[in-house]
């Protein structure tokens, strides 16, 4: 046995303490969430993850489609003809309206023309599905899977069948990640359909409740306006449902009221969504009462179920929007 000064000494030195280590990793965590922040360094991993991520989200909602293709083919030949009955009275109902939407339309670029007012714009939209909702609480997001690859792009507004459903915040080749319009860091203007006054509406951190601010005690907004968008901050279209407002509080001692909406989209139903796109100024087609190519009814003939948004982004907006009477 080898003792004293003829120990055997060790040929590797012991390497950093444990504090060292994750002191190390703690600074080197905060140098690249800075960079990222500061100048979007890990902008590229983050879209090659999310592609990766892509298949995975199959995967995870493969039950559930499984499930809705067998209710399809064992559903009664019962239901579907009271199913057709329904559709297409709804169909006809729909068919008046876009007859009488037609003739409005026409007659709301005649009166823009007049007003010297800017040229309407065709909105065209993207069908997509909902494949992801995040974990986290505190951000209220989705991923879709459109992405880079079929057109899209960051800050593109999303609708359901039943109004605003969020905006675009990060694109990948083959997804896309939705912040919804219920977040507590979104905000949109809008305004009521009813007079046309403009408010500001934001998020809560709740799926089912929007603040509605900047609403003087003077102002008239009542339970049960609707508030659509007012396309004033040049990020969602103009005139899309936005929620209803619900209860209106006014306390002597300050100068605004505290105003609740619900939303008007189905946020923690829809499974299908439209992503509206870029559009080209196009006054003719509105005054002919002919919907362009790719706008919403388009959309909903290839495959949207149950989608009933604006046939023609032509048709006529909110009192009191780009300043028509």
């Amino acid at each position: 046995m080898v003792t004293g000064r003829n120990a055997i000494k060790p040929i590797f030195r012991s390497g950093p303490s444990i504090s060292a280590r994750v002191a190390a990793l703690v600074l080197a965590s905060v140098l690249l969430i800075l960079a990222d922040w500061r100048f979007g360094a890990l902008a590229p991993a983050r879209v090659a993850f999310a592609d990766a991520a892509v298949p995975f989200y199959w995967v995870t909602t493969l039950p559930g489609r499984l499930f809705g293709w067998v209710q399809e083919v064992f559903v009664s030949r019962d239901t579907l003809i009271e199913e057709n009955r329904v559709l297409r009275a709804e169909a006809l109902v729909l068919r008046a309206s876009t007859q009488r939407l037609a003739a409005l339309a026409a007659e709301n670029v005649r009166l823009r023309e007049l007003l010297n007012s800017t040229a309407l714009l065709d909105e065209r939209v993207l069908v997509a599905e909902i494949i992801g909702v995040s974990p986290d609480m505190s951000s209220q997001t989705v991923v879709i899977d459109k992405g880079t690859a079929h057109g899209l792009a960051q800050g593109q507004a999303v609708i359901d069948a039943y109004g605003l459903f969020g905006q675009i915040i990060e694109v990948s080749r083959f997804s896309s990640r939705v912040l919804l319009v219920t977040d507590s860091m979104h905000a949109l203007p809008a305004q009521v359909v009813r007079n046309g006054v403009r408010v500001m509406v934001e998020g809560e951190g709740r799926i089912d409740v929007l603040d509605v601010n900047h609403v003087a005690s003077t102002m008239d907004v009542r339970p049960g306006d609707l508030l659509v968008s007012s396309g004033l901050g040049q990020r969602f279209p103009g005139g899309y449902p936005v929620g209803v407002v619900e209860s209106v509080t006014n306390d002597p001692g300050k100068p605004f009221a505290v105003v609740v909406a619900r939303p008007s989209a189905q946020l923690d139903r829809s499974r299908h969504v439209l992503v509206v796109t870029e559009g080209e100024a196009s006054a003719d087609a509105a005054s002919s009462g002919v919907a362009p190519s790719g706008t919403a009814q388009e959309a909903v003939d290839a495959g949207m179920p149950g989608a009933t948004p604006r046939a023609d982004a032509s048709a006529p907006t909110a009192p009191g929007q780009d300043g028509l009477p």
